[in-house]
């Protein structure tokens, strides 16, 4: 048990050495390491503060050469103490990768990055921390898993409570002032406040790299307003739509509509004219921003709301299309038109996506059944939950190395994606020793420090630029 719990740090700690130095060697800081060191595997010259282009050429180099050490510890332990073949195949090839990883990065070095050599070293770097992350997530499967687990076949909704009249609850011993403010406040939580600063800082981020240092007050705030409302109006709606089940669920039971604090015409009448002032301050930006703008609500209110969340189990992950608009938001509302940087950005949330809500659904399983939704937990199970988990982190990590490959971005970008990546890793792998509700809310607290921090790091990289 102790060694399988080594075996399982190391392969952790490998898996985010890795990403380390693909990240690394995707930034942009790296083409000057390139050009300040021709030699291998040693440079010329010496290394003080007034080159640090050539520091950052032996940084590099002596973290591969402490991650290959690590990674050959960790293959030879593994293939002793795994249990699966596939976890050992998949050590096997990382390790096997690694020799050709460091002769692509000798070519690069000697060559001065010339041709397509870093495009493939670039390629083998995130194959082989592929291999680490698929081994780590199905050794935890193996580890942690739970051959009992009974997915549930019935998902029909639990019984509406007694108390379900369309009736709206007003108490008389409330003041007029009371009244106003209680008012005032369930409208605001229609608006479903505690997305908007994220999806803010999504379309935030895809405007600095659109713009750099040249972003006019005007577009953020247009567009920022525009989102603001957009996210007012999708949240509105998504209350309408699910008011009925939200009095089944614990977490929900409390929802304004759901507790008659406003009337179901009123809600409507609310999120419509939300929608309308976003597409309004979205239209003074460009029509393709209001276009888009226009997607995003119907798309989170009708195509997932009703569509996708109540009759697939992938509802989760092709719902990551409604966060990952208001990127390629941002992006147009500089550009006018797409770019592949902006796609890049929405990628990045929408394999995140369930990285981060499969955590909330773990914690809620029993509620989201009641509700009669088929969530990953309900429907495939908590082993398998937890196991793409560390799927769709291993991917969003991925991505994450894709848009620094595509940008300007820097040394902030690349060591905030891997330190706080990290975190978010060591958060999954403990949800998976833990197994509890604490343990899933911790990982979901983790995943959100993980994008808003690097949402933050590519606003002040692109503007630094």
């Amino acid at each position: 048990m102790a060694e399988n719990r080594t075996f399982t740090g190391l392969l952790a700690a490998t898996a985010v050495g890795v990403y380390l130095l693909v990240i690394a060697g995707a930034t942009a800081a790296i083409t000057d390491a390139v050009a300040a060191c021709r030699g291998w595997p040693v440079c010329q010259g010496p290394v003080t503060l007034a080159e640090p282009a050539l520091l950052i050429a032996w940084s590099h180099r002596l973290t591969a050469v402490a991650v290959g050490v690590l990674a050959i510890a960790t293959v030879a332990i593994g293939l002793r103490t795994a249990a699966l073949g596939r976890v050992k195949a998949a050590l096997v090839v990382g390790l096997a990768l690694y020799p050709v990883q460091i002769a692509l990065g000798a070519f690069v070095a000697t060559s001065g990055a010339a041709g397509g050599l870093p495009g493939a070293h670039l390629g083998v770097g995130m194959a082989i921390f592929v291999a680490f992350v698929l081994a780590l997530a199905w050794h935890l499967e193996a580890e942690t898993g739970s051959e009992n687990e009974a997915p549930v076949d019935d998902l029909s909704p639990a019984p509406m409570p007694d108390d379900a009249s369309e009736t709206p609850k007003v108490s008389s011993s409330l003041s007029t002032r009371e009244r106003v403010v209680g008012t005032a406040s369930a409208y605001f939580r229609l608006m479903k406040p505690r997305l908007m600063w994220l999806l803010c800082l999504v379309a935030a981020a895809g405007m600095a790299l659109a713009a750099g240092d040249e972003l006019t007050t005007r577009t953020v705030v247009l567009t920022l307003g525009g989102g603001v409302l957009a996210i007012g109006s999708s949240g509105t709606f998504n209350h309408v739509l699910e008011r009925d089940i939200d009095k089944r669920m614990d977490r929900t039971s409390e929802r304004p509509i759901a507790t008659h604090q406003i009337p179901v015409r009123n809600a409507m009448a609310f999120g419509v004219a939300l929608g309308a002032a976003a597409l309004v301050l979205f239209w003074q930006v460009n029509v393709l921003a209001a276009a888009l703008g226009l997607t995003a609500i119907l798309f989170y209110s009708v195509i997932y709301t009703l569509v996708l969340k109540p009759n697939t189990v992938q509802n989760t992950v092709l719902g990551g299309a409604a966060g990952a608009l208001p990127a390629l938001i941002g992006w147009v509302a500089v550009e006018g038109s797409f770019g592949l940087p902006g796609i890049a950005l929405a990628g990045v949330i929408f394999l995140w996506t369930p990285a981060h809500f499969y955590n909330l659904a773990l914690a809620y399983k029993d509620d989201y059944e009641d509700g009669g939704f088929p969530m990953m937990p309900v429907v495939r199970g908590e082993t398998e939950t937890r196991k793409h988990i560390v799927y769709y982190l291993g991917a969003t990590l991925v991505g994450s190395g894709v848009l620094a490959a595509l940008t300007s971005l820097g040394w902030l970008y690349a060591l905030t994606s891997a330190a706080v990546g990290a975190v978010f890793l060591w958060a999954v792998v403990r949800l998976h020793r833990e197994q509890t509700e604490a343990s899933a809310f911790r990982a979901f607290h983790a995943s959100n420090a993980y994008l808003g921090l690097l949402l933050l790091a590519i606003v002040v990289d692109a503007l630094a630029v």
